[in-house]
């Protein structure tokens, strides 16, 4: 009888399975339709970079707003800020109130340069602006403009108009509602990882999944919403009379103090000092045009 090369006695037990032969895979196709769907259904152009953007349609201006507040009082609750009449806070937020007036006409502007209408999203912000004591060179501002600055970031800064650039881009960040757009991230990272726990894979394949996605799309999207709040912070604060120039010594600054130990860019969320600092070089002169146009002590 001739031998089958193809087939198995039993003596030989089951085949063999190779590194994805445990996986269904029309779980996977299901997953990968169903992140289509949201990713597309959820896409609107953002008005301050003219481009498409997630951001999940379901999540109401409100909501976002009330997420932002909620996570704003559990920092100073424990992170305690200083006496709003200590004469840093009061500093801080006289930058602050200038930035944050200069927010229309920025958004407006931006807007026209891509053929578009301004949203005018943060009208609705309930603007608040604290400083707390702690050794971080550090800032933020959550949705719905809720603001603090560390005391750690003032001998980094070490000048007002620095200080502004900083503080435009936090404010940025809450602009371009990069954090709804990380909400929506969230949902497609958990559709994946459902996707992957259901169709068989096991936890090392599940690590170099998500691995994948993680270099291939969310650390790059992280460094995109980093460049994009550097624009559009250092329009606000040549718009608000601060002088831009001073973002380039900041950043270098910033980089002595980091130690030089940052992670190289491919794996970071934010881009390398280098590159920002190129970056913030090249809108140098649209950040001067803006102050021309838009700051009246300049006129």
């Amino acid at each position: 009888m001739r031998n089958d090369p193809f087939s198995r006695s039993p003596q030989q037990g089951p085949p063999r399975r190779g590194l994805f032969g445990n996986i269904r895979w029309w779980v996977l196709l299901l997953a990968a339709g169903y992140a289509a769907f949201y990713w597309f259904s959820n896409r609107t152009v953002d008005p301050y970079t003219g481009e498409k953007v997630l951001i999940d349609s379901s999540l109401d201006a409100s909501e976002e707003r009330a997420l932002g507040l909620q996570a704003y009082q559990q920092i100073l609750a424990q992170e305690r800020p200083l006496d709003p009449n200590a004469q840093i806070s009061r500093d801080i937020r006289a930058i602050a109130q200038r930035l944050i007036a200069k927010v229309d006409v920025v958004e407006t502007a931006l807007a026209q340069e891509h053929g578009l209408q301004p949203a005018h999203f943060s009208r609705e912000f309930e603007w608040e602006v604290n400083v707390i004591p702690s050794e971080q060179a550090n800032a933020f501002c959550l949705p719905g403009g809720k603001m603090a600055v560390y005391t750690g970031l003032v001998p980094v800064a070490r000048t007002t108009d620095a200080m502004a650039v900083v503080m435009g881009h936090e404010i940025a960040h809450a602009l371009l509602r990069h954090g709804a757009q990380r909400m929506a991230q969230q949902k497609l990272t958990q559709i994946g990882q459902m996707a992957g726990a259901a169709s068989g894979m096991d936890a090392q394949q599940q690590q170099m999944m998500m691995s994948a996605m993680g270099y291939g799309y969310l650390l790059p999207y992280a460094r995109s919403h980093e460049t994009q709040a550097d624009e559009v912070g250092l329009m606000l604060a040549a718009a608000a009379c601060f002088d831009p120039r001073e973002a380039i010594p900041l950043w270098q600054r910033m980089g002595q103090a980091s130690g030089g130990q940052s992670p190289p860019e491919f794996s970071s969320t934010h881009p390398n000092p280098g590159t920002r600092i190129q970056n913030l070089q090249a809108l140098m002169p649209k950040a001067l045009e803006y102050r021309q146009k838009f700051c009246e002590q300049a006129q």
